[in-house]
């Protein structure tokens, strides 16, 4: 196997096991759960034999972290529109009817080799993951990680809730102001604020476009939390009602704009899309 990344013991003053040692010493090993999976595949060499987490750590040992071996994979051959992408991290426009990882093939998990370039990183990841899901029927920005590290700082950012998303919805009948909705989900908070962007009728039926801008990520949130409030999202079949005069186009919840910061440039990172061309035929 190739050597991915050589560390050599400096001068220590304290006898250490090397399950303690060891934590963040290689780029490719940030937490001590990496560490852990990477000893029990006998990825790491001490003095060129297999380590072992209670090895006791000496000056001048030499650790080497090995390349593991990469399973072949099927890529799925689907064309994505990539809004944004480094050695890092990307953004990619997710089409609604697509899940987005899964026991399935079809998934933009498995269409991410074919659309995005290999990344230069010392902790490239063997292939691209997304750091968050889109439900099937929705569209919109997809988080992506290429790198290990970067995939833990921005999990991170997610729990401490510093990635902001925005969704457009399309809503049965009048919500009648700005409002934020906190019904529990599954007995866990939740959160999400509601922006009124215009309320119409079509065929004596009247209808909101809202904007969405959830502050927790549960599971189908903003599609709950809309229906509770008696706004259901037009075409969802499992928390609302099929609408008379709108019978085709899916689910009517785009995720149109991410904001986080970088977590290696530390820049601000802002993408908005406009509002999906079926919601304007509407």
């Amino acid at each position: 196997m190739k050597i991915k990344e050589t560390h050599i013991v400096p001068v220590i003053t304290e006898k250490i096991r090397l399950q303690e040692y060891a934590v963040s010493i290689f780029t490719s090993l940030p937490t001590k759960s990496s560490l852990k999976k990477a000893l029990k595949k006998e990825l790491i060499l001490l003095d060129g034999k297999p380590a072992r987490t209670s090895d006791w750590i000496q000056e001048g040992q030499k650790l080497e972290l090995l390349e593991a071996e990469n399973p072949l994979k099927k890529v799925f051959t689907l064309k994505l529109d990539v809004i944004f992408e480094d050695d890092y991290l990307a953004v990619v426009h997710k089409p609604a009817g697509i899940p987005t990882s899964g026991n399935y093939f079809k998934t933009i998990e498995n269409a991410l080799a074919f659309n995005l370039k290999d990344s230069k990183a010392k902790d490239a990841l063997p292939t691209p993951l997304p750091v968050h899901r889109l439900d099937n029927p929705t569209s919109g920005l997809l988080l992506i990680a290429k790198s290990k590290s970067v995939q833990v700082d921005l999990n991170r950012l997610f729990e401490e809730k510093k990635i902001l998303k925005s969704y457009y919805a399309l809503v049965l009948a009048t919500v009648p102001a700005s409002v934020i909705l906190d019904n529990p989900i599954d007995d866990k908070e939740a959160e999400t604020r509601i922006e009124v962007l215009e309320h119409f009728q079509l065929k004596n039926e009247s209808l909101s476009l809202v904007k969405a801008f959830p502050k927790t990520g549960r599971t189908h949130q903003i599609r709950i939390h809309l229906a509770k409030n008696g706004n259901p999202i037009v075409g969802d079949k499992l928390y609302g009602k099929t609408s008379e005069i709108i019978k085709k186009g899916g689910l009517f919840l785009a995720a149109t704009g991410i904001e986080f910061q970088h977590p290696v440039s530390k820049k601000n990172m802002s993408f908005e899309l406009p509002l999906p061309k079926k919601f304007r035929k509407i």
